[in-house]
């Protein structure tokens, strides 16, 4: 095993736990029991430690890719490239995904009976229940709360509970304090947070090596939890469209990583590859972006000071698979009980909301169908149709979540290559191993 490349443990790992889950499921109770049990921790156990170096990842990173720049007109003019192009993509994303599910029409002649199944299975569902919930409290919060929750009142609050957007905004504020003292006094806590750093992204490739375990248990988890392949079919059509749309869009990051960059899209998708493979199996971005900052800067060669301030707003504001996935999940919802109200108007509003909606999902847990919710409210959707449609999509919404953030994290990287390009921030890859340093040690 030492001798394969880590994209291809993760790869093994992520088959041999979904052989494992489906020859669990084919046991019954007790074998989903015995998963949920003695396998799925282990899996838990690694996003926990991704979790626990995302923060001080962040801080160390942002801190000092900033005071490394010199020049604070060099942050506006990276930060005004890097939001710029994040829209961009998700507005690309949004009109792919809308292009596609008006074409393909999913949700045209589902049947009555299928739509009642589907109803009585998962309208009562706490998870149904809980995301209408977080929408209505995002909705009822005034229109500048997302902007005042960027604002820490307690930088110790903001870092025990991860606010990923109130932690950025600390290192940018700290990072261009750092700027504007005399360089004698600012060296000692630059070097700090360069050491911090350092040891942060070394706890990335000790905590890679157990990767590929960690898939396979993830992995076993997602398979046990879906028993009930009958509704699964039923909705395979839209499942189907929203990974058409998601393969589209990383084939745009491809295009954009051939023309802009000059480099080979095949390297870039083998460099990335355990990012994307560690998004997939852990559906989230957050816990990824440690393992995705260590491939952007040792394995794509983004200088620091452009991933470091790039990849932690591209994770909390630049959810290009998620908006995709909105899109497509609007209309497909409204195809089936709403399809008077799909008007070209509503589909401009879906355009706009979803685009807003995917800056303001960074800091609202289980972003994409509570922000959905939102998306279908600011149409004049029905009220009470709100809990019918979640339910329509509820059965495949992990596996779709799986597959968006794969995009969520792909384009983050792009996006990086593509500023640090336009910066000549673009150096040649050196990668770093975990035990560089043990024979100095041991």
């Amino acid at each position: 095993m030492k001798k394969l490349a880590l994209h291809w443990k993760i790869i093994i790992g992520m088959v041999l736990g979904i052989l494992f889950g489906f020859a669990m499921n084919s046991i019954g109770a007790d074998g989903r029991l015995f998963v949920s049990n003695w396998i799925a921790p282990f899996g838990t156990i690694f996003i926990n430690l991704l979790k626990l170096i995302a923060v001080p990842l962040i801080l160390a990173s942002l801190i000092k890719g900033i005071s490394d720049l010199k020049d604070i007109s060099k942050i506006k003019s990276m930060g005004l490239r890097t939001i710029l192009i994040y829209v961009g993509t998700t507005l690309i994303a949004i009109i792919i995904g809308l292009s596609i599910v008006n074409i393909i029409k999913p949700g045209a002649g589902m049947s009555q009976d299928t739509i009642e199944n589907i109803k009585l299975k998962y309208e009562n569902d706490a998870g149904v229940t809980d995301k209408l919930a977080k929408a209505s409290a995002q909705n009822d919060a005034g229109p500048l709360q997302a902007l005042v929750d960027i604002f820490p009142s307690n930088i110790f609050t903001a870092l025990g509970e991860a606010k990923m957007l109130q932690v950025i905004f600390f290192a940018l504020f700290v990072g261009i304090c750092l700027l504007l003292i005399p360089e004698k006094k600012a060296k000692p806590l630059i070097k700090f947070f360069d050491s911090l750093n350092e040891v942060v992204m070394k706890m990335v490739d000790l905590i890679m090596l157990f990767a590929p375990y960690a898939v396979f248990a993830l992995m076993a988890n997602v398979i046990i939890a879906f028993d009930d392949t009958e509704i699964l079919i039923k909705l395979l059509a839209y499942a189907g469209c929203v990974v058409l749309g998601l393969a589209l869009m990383i084939g745009f990051y491809l295009i954009l990583i051939k023309v802009y960059t000059k480099k080979s899209p095949l390297w870039f998708l083998k460099e990335i590859s355990p990012a994307q493979l560690l998004a997939f199996s852990t559906s989230s971005s957050a816990a990824t972006l440690p393992v995705t900052m260590e491939r952007v800067e040792e394995h794509l060669g983004v200088d620091k000071e452009v991933s470091g301030f790039v990849l932690p707003v591209g994770a909390t504001v630049n959810m290009d698979g998620t908006s995709l996935y909105q899109a497509i999940a609007a209309v497909f919802i409204m195809q089936v009980i709403w399809p008077e109200g799909l008007t070209f108007t509503n589909q401009l509003v879906i355009i706009a909301t979803a685009l807003l909606a995917s800056i303001g999902s960074a800091a609202v847990p289980s972003a994409g169908m509570v922000m959905l919710v939102i998306v279908l409210e600011s149409i004049g959707f029905p009220a009470e149709l709100l809990p019918i449609g979640l339910a329509l999509i509820f059965a495949v919404d992990r596996p779709l979540d799986m597959c968006r953030t794969v995009v969520n994290v792909t384009g983050d990287a792009t996006v990086s290559m593509m500023v640090a390009k336009s910066l000549d921030k673009l150096h040649e890859p050196k990668p770093k191993e975990w035990d560089d340093n043990y024979e100095a040690v041991k």
